[in-house]
């Protein structure tokens, strides 16, 4: 049994029609990997981004749970909702057999003149040296990071390669399928993790007062309290001996 939808602003996209149109759909290959490839697509002048996925997740997740691909398009529909910017959704679905995750499929429309962060630090971009640049983009990471973890949701893979900045300094959050909600300890333990994931490159790239910058805003705080100071070691300490 499959189930797919083609959201109704593309429909004259037949090529995304079916999942199986998806799966037979050849295109640019970008990446692979065990459970799942990605390739780019052009129609009418416009790119799509096609991922497909022929397994349900890793250990367990293969058997129970959410399938890795129906949690992508659901975490990406939760962003939408919550204000934050992403890649729009064009499709989605999946197919079972006997009850089994088969094959599925997520395509987001392209967001144009866009650079992921990681780009931009390994080509010491020159916007990373512009402090109201910096500045702007920060106070975006901040709120919606902030936006995430008060519903309680985290990314789970808050890396700089998973935020885009465009050429308008509007920042997206994309490519998120182990984002999960949690409660109580277990959310602490997954929101350090999103912010040592940030702060893994924030501490090679900028400096130690933009750090801190964005912190206190994702707090909401003008000036650090003894319990930011306890998450700020802990957030330091998270990679110790796994760098």
């Amino acid at each position: 049994m499959a189930g797919w939808r083609l959201e109704p602003a593309y429909a004259q996209l037949q090529a995304f029609a079916s999942l199986e149109a998806v799966f037979a759909l050849e295109g640019e290959h970008l990446t692979r990997d065990p459970l799942s490839e990605v390739i780019r697509v052009e129609f009418e002048g416009v790119r799509y981004y096609v991922k497909r996925y022929w397994g349900a997740g890793k250990g367990l997740r293969r058997f129970l749970g959410r399938p890795r691909v129906k949690a992508e398009w659901q975490n990406l529909q939760c962003f939408a909702r919550w204000g934050i910017p992403t890649a729009p959704i064009v499709a989605y679905g999946l197919q079972r057999r006997l009850g089994m995750f088969r094959r599925g499929a997520l395509i987001t429309r392209e967001l144009p003149n866009t650079l992921d962060l990681a780009v931009l630090a390994r080509d010491a971009d020159p916007r990373l040296a512009d402090p109201r640049w910096v500045d702007a983009i920060s106070r975006q990471l901040a709120e919606a990071t902030r936006t995430l973890h008060g519903h309680g949701f985290a990314h789970n893979d808050l890396k700089w390669r998973n935020l885009l900045v465009d050429d308008q300094q509007t920042l997206f959050l994309i490519d998120c399928p182990t984002g999960d909600f949690w409660w109580g300890a277990f959310l602490r333990r997954r929101m350090l993790k999103d912010l040592a994931c940030l702060d893994k490159v924030a501490k090679y790239r900028l400096s130690r007062s933009q750090r801190l910058r964005f912190f206190l805003r994702y707090r909401c705080h003008k000036r650090l309290t003894t319990d930011d100071k306890q998450w700020i070691r802990q957030v330091l300490k998270y990679f110790e001996g796994r760098e």
